[in-house]
């Protein structure tokens, strides 16, 4: 099997523009320089965004580094092996990884928002039409945690609201990972279902929609301030159908931020305390992102933005009969195998919608 590394080193050094990694040194030098000088820690909040921002800096520096030393090493060994062996073969697998990742990491140049690193709150509300929608969330909610299992992410629930029949009425999930929230910012919006109805007795085909938010957690920001007086918190007894989402006592939390009207629930923990915890979590990240919007919104980029995330105007239609197909009606990405989409292989549409400038720049 012929082994070519022709492209491989040039990429590789190409890719150091594109990373900025001789930038990136030297950022590390002198914000490393300015972190011992004395009275750095005068200003906590600024001395953690300066180790913060060092900390960034040396991921890609470390992961360029590894990559670049992997193609080195695999074009030395080329050298050495003999054409279509048992090495070769191996050799050319490798290679292939090497690359893949390499471009995985020049696809993370995209994600350049100021809130692309941080963790995810991802939200899940069925519309009108009771079992079936409820059941849709539930499929959404398996698609997203098996997604960020595929990624090696950390997955904490916060809240699931179960369906009267099946399904849920609600799921709060928290997704734990480098940018998190970069990638899924993609999936914010109103996701439609096509299908014969598994609770239909006539099998008739039904039409079904399901609305996802995403916000980046941001717990301990400076930038937003929540006032307790204007919270009011609710305790009530977690409900489900049994297991850990039953309790007997009223450890459930529901925050209502009354300036705005946001409502947060949280109860998968059986500690009040801790409940209350994620909550505002939540609660805090809501606010800031709505923040971000009423600031985008006086630039006048938000109001096109929203538009392709109100109710009725979805953003990806998964169909499921009389034909399978899964199509993002932002990007025009689609894909015949439905099973794999469900089952968590949904980074084709994500990379789709964050290659497009106009698209990505539109997320606030």
């Amino acid at each position: 099997m012929p082994i070519s590394f022709r492209s491989c080193p040039n990429a590789s050094r190409n890719s150091g523009g594109i990373f900025d990694i001789d930038h990136r040194r030297e950022q590390i030098a002198t914000l490393e320089a300015q972190s011992a000088e004395a009275g750095f820690w005068d200003n906590n909040q600024a001395a953690q965004a300066t180790l913060k921002e060092i900390s960034g800096h040396k991921r890609w520096v470390s992961a360029f580094d590894h990559l670049q030393g992997e193609l080195a090493d695999l074009s030395e060994l080329a050298e050495l092996v003999e054409p279509d062996s048992e090495e070769a073969t191996d050799l050319e697998r490798s290679l292939e990884t090497t690359v893949r990742e390499l471009a995985q990491l020049e696809f993370t140049t995209q994600l350049s928002g100021p809130d692309d690193e941080r963790p995810a709150i991802l939200t899940i509300h069925p519309g009108a039409g009771g079992t079936e929608s409820q059941d849709w969330a539930d499929m959404l909610f398996r698609m997203y945690g098996r997604w960020a299992e595929r990624r090696g992410f950390d997955v904490e629930l916060l809240d699931l609201q179960p369906g009267d029949e099946a399904g849920l009425k609600s799921a709060t999930l928290e997704i734990k990972g480098e940018y998190a929230f970069g990638y899924l910012k993609a999936e914010s919006g109103v996701h439609r279902l096509v299908r014969i109805s598994p609770f239909d007795s006539q099998a008739r085909r039904h039409t079904s929609f399901v609305s996802v938010h995403v916000y980046p957690v941001v717990e301990g920001t400076a930038e937003i301030e929540l006032n307790m007086d204007e919270v009011r918190v609710d305790t009530f007894r977690a409900s489900g159908a049994g297991g850990q989402h039953v309790n007997k006592t009223s450890s459930a939390i529901r925050l209502t931020h009354e300036p705005t009207g946001i409502v947060v629930t949280c109860q998968s923990e059986r500690s009040q305390h801790k409940n209350k915890e994620a909550a505002m979590a939540v609660l805090t990240s809501r606010l800031y992102q709505l923040k971000r919007e009423e600031e985008a919104k006086k630039m006048e980029k938000f109001d096109e933005a929203k538009k392709k995330i109100e109710w009725g105007s979805q953003i990806r239609s998964y169909v499921f009969q009389p034909y399978t197909m899964v199509k993002d009606h932002r990007t025009s990405h689609e894909t015949g195998n439905v099973q794999a989409v469900m089952d968590g292989d949904i980074d084709g549409f994500i990379e789709a919608y964050l290659s497009d400038p106009e698209l990505r720049d539109q997320f606030v």
